[in-house]
């Protein structure tokens, strides 16, 4: 029964793994483009409303997140390669012996 709870344990976790970087960082990005929709205004909006300064900024915030979460991954697997971890001890990411 042990064996079961392990599997499953290790199961919920993969799962939310996928569900974070599988569907979070593409979600993300949608909302990004639609940000940058709402701060162009006129044509791209349904309304044709007037264009909103905090769309884009919203938008680019959001676009440099997908951005430092792919960074992090690509370091995280050449890091790994080299035989170090991807450490979060700090407030910075950093790269450390295992």
């Amino acid at each position: 029964m042990s064996n079961l709870g392990f599997a499953l344990e290790g199961a919920w976790k993969v799962l939310l793994a996928g569900l974070i970087l599988g569907a979070g960082l593409p979600a993300i990005f949608a909302l990004g483009i639609r940000s940058m929709a709402f701060g162009a205004g006129g044509d791209t909006e349904v309304d044709h409303a007037a264009p909103h300064p905090a769309g884009r900024v919203i938008a680019y915030v959001l676009f440099a997140l997908v951005v430092l979460i792919a960074l992090l991954g690509i370091v995280f697997i050449v890091a790994s390669g080299f035989g170090k971890a991807l450490s979060f001890e700090h407030i910075y990411p950093t790269i450390v012996d295992k």
